[in-house]
């Protein structure tokens, strides 16, 4: 068996709701002494960096999965003509919306309307653009807001718990559009449209956005969708994974992805993803 296929195997076919629920309660247990046995224990077998955290000690797991950076670790510059990333991450992902069809992996698509919804909330993005950003593990799990704008609406989908690595992706059709996930519907301050996506996935189930006192989780039954009125300036933190996914930027025609973004890249939040391709504001 290949070491895909291993990975594949290991990471998927045991009780991934149940595995998560456990991470969930494990990773939210209050006891320093048990945080940093874990802590310790997670940095000897990956590539967990702490340099940039705001703080050195941590009252739980969670507490180190959802930490704070210090000031001035991610800069972020508003600007009319440019699009920044919302988070850390690795691109896994990016390209031009065919006919509401975007690209999974090689060969696999899907159509934007199962991911987003519905075909109302998809149609200002048929044509447009998207980057897809996976994030590890160990990496930084807040994420922000890419410009100036509003959040109007959030839509909550709960659902599976699959991984989101490559042999996965390559593996299950139309993942993102079964896992648990929020689509966040925003506008720029000209109007322009714009959705972000968190997505969840295997021990990564549960989403916190500060515009509503609700946290978005497996066991959520509330109202969806969840209308808000919220305003950030860009750089402004919107919420954070209790562990770390995949989050994905939709723009309507009229942007072009930035050239520095290609396949395998690792960006930090603040970097340009997008770039105005034209100045006439935004008409649906």
């Amino acid at each position: 068996m290949s070491k895909d296929g291993l990975n594949y195997l290991v990471t998927n076919r045991i009780p991934r709701v149940a595995a998560t629920l456990a991470m969930g309660w494990l990773s939210h247990i209050d006891n320093k002494w048990i945080a940093k046995t874990l802590i310790t224990a997670w940095r000897l077998v990956s590539d967990l960096d702490l340099s940039e955290s705001a703080k050195r000690d941590f009252k739980s797991l969670h507490d180190c999965f959802t930490r704070e950076l210090r000031p001035g670790s991610r800069t972020f510059t508003a600007s009319e003509t440019s699009i920044a990333s919302p988070s850390d991450g690795y691109v896994v992902g990016a390209g031009r919306l065919r006919a509401g069809q975007m690209m999974q992996a090689k060969g696999q698509y899907f159509e934007l309307k199962d991911l987003l919804g519905d075909g109302e909330h998809s149609q200002p993005f048929i044509d447009g653009h998207y980057v897809t950003l996976r994030l590890s593990a160990t990496m930084y799990h807040r994420f922000h807001a890419p410009a100036d704008l509003d959040l109007t609406e959030v839509r909550y989908f709960s659902g599976d718990v699959w991984n989101v690595n490559p042999p996965t992706l390559a593996r299950i059709p139309r993942l993102y559009c079964k896992n648990e996930r929020a689509m966040l519907r925003c506008n720029l301050r000209d109007g322009t449209p714009l959705a972000i996506v968190p997505v969840a996935a295997i021990l990564v189930a549960s989403i916190r956005l500060h515009a509503l006192p609700e946290r978005l989780h497996l066991r959520y039954r509330g109202a969806n969708p969840l209308s808000c009125q919220a305003t950030y300036s860009c750089g402004d933190e919107l919420g954070w994974f209790e562990h770390g996914s995949t989050i994905i930027v939709f723009t309507p025609p009229g942007f072009d992805i930035d050239g520095a973004i290609t396949l395998g890249t690792r960006v930090n939040a603040g970097e340009p993803l997008f770039r105005r391709a034209i100045k006439a504001k935004y008409t649906n």
